[in-house]
């Protein structure tokens, strides 16, 4: 893994955080710059392991909350300071990324208590083995713990985010000769203070008199600023809470010795308060999740162009696995490959273990793609579907064109304040148009369609041909946490609305994936035709000619702006955009022959976004 040189966030910080003397506001580290500015050679490496001098009385005077999240918005607009990249022309994100996100985390906090204080601990991803083998699956980081430091390589850590001042102090493992012949040098604190951005890096085994110390000294404070009125000494605060996609919790950190602090232990505020912040994202994420859709939608282009009947489904995995690593440095996919072809496409999550992507292609197919690459543990969903053969067929068009029409209706309607919920009802109508139009479903003489849909809706009938949700939160998780926090509205009972994974109204900062479908579900078929209420508006005789047909979806990540949306794919989407560009065609092409997708045109040059002018 290559990086791009540090460009030392510290240095700015003072600079622009204050008119006044930053040497005296941070002596230690002003004289650290000038030392190591002067003579590159004359920095000195951090011990391995920190002493308990070395902890106490490290608390220096920092800028306040608002200015340091100021100065790191300055930061990523600029890709200033420290950088993550992978080198080549890979994207380079900027590190002060994730010094907003920790700022506005202590700002939820203190929003939800403006007395809060104490120290926010969190655990990082452990590096696993397989089974009872020595094997080493590739590590990928805690999302939670990425969000706060960003260390995507660095396993086995602890972070602590101290309230209210804001900093950042990363705890990271010292290995013994041995591991240290196999596995290479432990990380050295200073190069990681510098390379994270962070004030702080130290030995996990000064974890725990590091929190002694810090709470005691916060406890000390508290007595010498009372002023006779009741106050609460600082707590601990640990992530705790149910991930409402999996049900799984998030594990509070844990360390020998932490039942020392049980009493002001705070498992409860500081789950729905990252999660909170996790659902809307900055610009600088935004641009980071920008990259991973363009990355992602070359890799599908690429992928389109070399399908062939008589392929295997595996190997189209394979291809844009290579596309994206080889060509964007992505190491991890966002989830599990799904290359469904043909019949296989009525398996929501094919490619999983027993449907492990092995089906041959063959001319008659459609293929159902969704993959999406992750960089920097920030993720890609995107689904296109397109005929093996290169040509739609009649019935592949007609079904194609309704999943597409619901895309772009939703397309048009979001913005903040529209429901979430809304906008799934929205594609039911449209693939139920479709459907109609094409015969598989009648409207039994009635010529107001529309209300004959209305009524298909009231028989939950749009369910039987999209049993998933219209979408997704994303960002560091495929599935992003928050769809249904404390506060918002709840999961419904409906047959397909009880799928959707949030029922939130739209937020400006939010991304969402758009994924309407349609498919031909054997066992929801026969639900249906034995359902009084639904199987009125089914003509079985057309539908006999779509059994074994699989399915179709298209799915877009969609950034929710302050008046509609911006469309982060840039995938094919109309049926003449993907037989062109199967057979060879331009892409992206000169001219955008659907605006109204809303596609917000960029390429990726020297590790930086850059939008496109795109004629229209």
């Amino acid at each position: 893994m290559q990086f791009m040189p540090p460009r030392l966030l510290i240095l700015v910080y003072p600079l622009l955080c204050s008119t006044t003397s930053s040497a005296s506001r941070w002596p230690s580290i002003t004289s650290n710059i000038m030392a190591s500015t002067s003579s590159p050679n004359n920095v000195k490496k951090a011990p391995k392991t920190a002493t308990a001098s070395t902890t106490a009385g490290y608390m220096m005077k920092m800028p306040p909350l608002a200015d340091k999240r100021s100065v790191a918005e300055q930061l990523c607009q600029t890709c200033s300071g420290p950088i993550y990249s992978q080198g080549l022309e890979t994207f380079q994100v900027p590190m002060a990324l994730y010094e907003v996100n920790r700022a506005r985390v202590v700002q939820a906090m203190l929003e939800k208590d403006s007395s809060a204080k104490g120290l926010i601990l969190l655990e990082g991803g452990k590096q696993t083995t397989r089974y009872d083998t020595d094997f080493e699956p590739v590590f990928r980081q805690e999302s939670y713990f990425h969000y706060l430091f960003g260390a995507s390589q660095y396993s086995d850590c602890y972070g602590v985010l101290s309230l209210p001042e804001g900093e950042a102090t990363l705890f990271v493992p010292s290995w013994g000769v041995e591991t240290e012949t196999v596995c290479g040098p432990s990380p050295e604190f200073e190069g990681v203070k510098k390379e994270l951005g962070l004030e702080r890096v130290f030995g996990v085994g000064e974890l725990k008199s590091f929190v002694e110390q810090e709470m005691k000294r916060m406890e000390d404070d508290e007595e010498e600023n009372k002023s006779g009125e009741t106050s609460s000494p600082p707590n601990l605060f640990l992530l705790k809470g149910m991930n409402t996609d999996s049900g799984n919790f998030a594990t509070p950190a844990s360390f020998e010795g932490i039942e020392k602090f049980k009493t002001v232990r705070d498992d409860d505020t500081l789950f729905g308060c990252m999660a909170e912040c996790r659902v809307t994202k900055s610009p600088a994420e935004v641009n980071l999740l920008r990259y991973t859709n363009w990355i992602s939608s070359m890799a599908h282009v690429s992928v389109m162009r070399a399908t062939r009947p008589g392929m295997m489904e595996y190997q189209l995995e394979s291809l844009f696995q290579h596309h994206t690593y080889t060509h964007g440095g992505c190491r991890h996919m966002s989830y599990t490959c799904i290359c469904a072809c043909g019949p296989s496409a009525n398996i929501l999550h094919y490619g999983h273990a027993g449907r492990p992507n092995s089906r041959l292609l063959t001319s008659n197919d459609i293929a159902l793609l969704d993959m999406g690459a992750e960089y920097h543990c920030y993720a890609s969903d995107i689904t296109c579907s397109f005929p093996v053969s290169g040509t739609f067929t009649e019935d592949q068009r007609a079904i194609y064109e309704s999943v597409l029409a619901a895309q772009v209706s939703i397309l048009g309607k979001l913005k903040p304040g529209v429901s979430w919920l809304e906008m799934h009802r929205e594609a039911f109508r449209h693939i139920l148009k479709g459907l109609i139009k094409c015969g598989v479903l009648t409207a039994g003489g009635e010529e107001d369609v529309d209300k004959v849909v209305e009524e298909m809706l009231d028989a939950d009938l749009g369910a039987i041909f999209m049993p998933h949700g219209m979408g997704h939160l994303i960002g560091i998780d495929t599935h992003d946490v928050g769809g249904y926090a404390a506060g918002t509205p709840q999961r419904s009972t409906r047959p397909g609305l009880k799928n959707v994974r949030t029922a939130r109204e739209m937020e400006e900062g939010m991304v969402l994936t758009v994924e309407p479908g349609c498919y031909f579900i054997d066992p929801l078929l026969e639900m249906a035709l034995a359902n009084d209420k639904q199987k009125k508006f089914i003509n079985a005789d057309r539908l006999q000619d779509f059994r074994g047909f699989g399915g179709v979806r298209l799915e877009d990540d969609v950034a929710i702006t302050a008046d509609g949306c911006e469309n982060l794919t840039l995938c094919p989407r109309s049926a003449e955009e993907v037989m062109d560009v199967m057979k060879g065609g331009v892409w992206p092409p000169e001219k955008d022959v659907m605006p109204e997708l809303k596609r917000s045109w960029a390429v990726c040059k020297e590790g930086k976004m850059e939008m496109l002018d795109m004629e229209s």
